[in-house]
């Protein structure tokens, strides 16, 4: 495992722009198909991507006391491991009210919980589709699950702890640009391969 970790800390601004690039043309395809669902056109970009240890997790998003709505997903196939798509809870709940056909939404429902997961499902995929064509990898990915808690309770408990043993994560921060907000909605979506993976992807992203 010791050599895996070596790997990430010395992964090259090369290899990092590499994956950035693969989140970007993830991030496009889950705009597309957002756009088509709510009827609103959607712009995703990725400013920035980071590898840390998942000990790190809950400060890549945030305070940990702020609330937040994670989906959860189980990846399967040649990379196995976890993938969270995190938004502060006034962003979920717009992502939500976009879902839902524009509807205000002020708290989280069943029906506002399954909005979230779809549109949460839907980008996971995007994302996921892209770093397996990236990789020459084939990725399954399970239902979505949600939480909703604070930040830290969320990231540390809920789901890491049982992550399958993964020691790092990819954080993507990802940015929504609405025709109808004037600022962006910020959210994050994490990758938390399981340790076989982790030096599969490397490899692969050394050999691209």
């Amino acid at each position: 495992m010791t050599d895996s970790v070596d790997d990430v800390r010395n992964l090259s601004r090369a290899a990092l722009d590499a994956l950035r690039e693969v989140a970007n043309i993830g991030a496009g395809h889950a705009a597309t198909a957002l756009s088509e669902i709510t009827g609103q056109r959607i712009m995703i970009s990725v400013p920035q991507i980071s590898v840390a240890p998942i000990e790190d997790v809950p400060n890549q998003i945030g305070d940990a006391e702020e609330p937040v709505a994670a989906v959860a997903i189980r990846v399967e196939g040649d990379l196995t491991g976890l993938t969270l798509l995190v938004f502060p809870q006034p962003i979920a709940q717009r992502i939500a009210s976009l879902m839902m056909g524009g509807r205000p939404v002020t708290q989280m429902g069943a029906i506002e919980e399954s909005a979230l997961k779809e549109a949460g499902n839907i980008l996971s995929a995007a994302y996921l589709n892209a770093l397996a064509e990236f990789l020459g990898m084939r990725i399954l990915n399970s239902p979505p699950q949600l939480a909703v808690d604070m930040s830290d309770a969320v990231l540390s408990t809920t789901f890491v702890e049982t992550s399958a043993g993964a020691s790092h994560v990819f954080c993507v921060e990802s940015e929504f640009q609405l025709q109808n907000d004037a600022a962006p909605l910020r959210g994050f979506f994490l990758l938390l391969p399981d340790p076989a993976s982790l030096r599969a992807m490397l490899t692969a992203i050394r050999v691209a």
